[in-house]
């Protein structure tokens, strides 16, 4: 009996401007379906109710997706005062209300409090595992959520504009693992006042803009209409914070099979050209313009973290 075809082997990735009222995971397995892709996955969650860049790596761009969660993003929301809810943010039900309505001199002059290394507690409503199981599934149940402090990073935090007395739009520039939804949350109480996210877009994640990011309607007419070099991005794509290393196709067939590359013979004659790498540094091994290997420069050797099968 023959085998189930379970997809192309297809290697790259896409940046999707993703819908509102859609979960990352929703999106990412429409993407995956529409290319009949064999694996997909995805370089960060954005909530449901978010809009903007979610990158989605194909094959063997899955294998680099932490380097673009663990990369800096880009966040434009909507604060809307005077009502905290369950979720920080509009799909929640109401908590806490204040009548009490900022002026733009007493929001600017916190922000800097919010700036740098930050401990801020993530929502109840999160994918956070509390005992093996997640913190939203907890909070659904109504049972009694506590999530530690975590630190975070803040880049860069600035207010917008302020459209009305009800609500004021920010620009946030984080690290890994920063809540917007905790940040709205906090710098309503720090004003004295309550408030939720009611409108969020990312539109930078990693090297992934909002200006490059296509709609999955877009990409569906793309898939009926041209080939895949039209609309994926390469799998180095995710790669641009780290160095890449050129070899040659006999030392990239030695990373291939688990087989270290020396760098120098014994007589101090340089097999690799490696430019500024220091001991320690990971980089990408590249053959003939196409990537070999996420690797590392240890002890005189390139080594293979992870190979790539393209």
């Amino acid at each position: 009996m023959a085998r189930k075809r379970r997809g192309q082997p297809i290697h790259g990735w896409i940046s999707i401007d993703k819908p509102s009222g859609r979960t990352s995971a929703q999106v990412t397995a429409q993407v995956r379906r529409l290319l009949d892709a064999a694996k997909a996955g995805h370089g960060g969650t954005l909530d449901p109710i978010a809009t903007g860049v979610l990158p989605i790596a194909l094959g063997e761009a899955t294998k680099t997706v932490s380097y673009v969660m663990d990369g800096i993003k880009r966040y434009r929301f909507t604060v809307c005062w005077g009502e905290e809810r369950t979720t920080d943010d509009l799909e929640g039900d109401v908590t806490a209300i204040s009548e009490i309505r900022p002026i733009e001199a007493d929001i600017v002059s916190v922000l800097p409090e919010f700036i740098g290394d930050i401990e801020q507690v993530p929502p109840d409503f999160s994918a956070i595992k509390l005992g093996g199981k997640r913190a939203y599934d907890l909070a659904r149940a109504g049972e009694q959520v506590t999530i530690a402090k975590r630190q975070v990073h803040i880049e860069e935090f600035a207010l917008v504009s302020q459209p009305d007395i009800d609500h004021a739009v920010f620009e946030v520039m984080s690290g890994k693992g920063t809540y917007m939804r905790s940040l709205a949350r906090d710098i309503a109480r720090r004003l004295g006042t309550v408030g939720h996210i009611s409108e969020l877009r990312r539109i930078c994640c990693g090297p992934f803009l909002e200006t490059a990011s296509i709609s999955l309607e877009t990409l569906e007419t793309l898939v009926h209409s041209a080939p895949p070099s039209d609309y994926l991005l390469a799998v180095e794509t995710a790669l641009d914070d780290i160095p890449a290393l050129a070899l040659n196709e006999a030392q990239a067939d030695h990373l291939r099979h688990g087989r270290p590359v020396r760098v120098q013979d014994s007589g101090g004659r340089s097999f690799v050209e490696t430019g500024s790498l220091v001991e320690g540094d990971v980089l990408c091994a590249m053959a003939d313009g196409q990537p070999v290997a996420l690797a590392r420069f240890a002890d005189g050797e390139i080594r293979a973290v992870r190979v790539l099968n393209i």
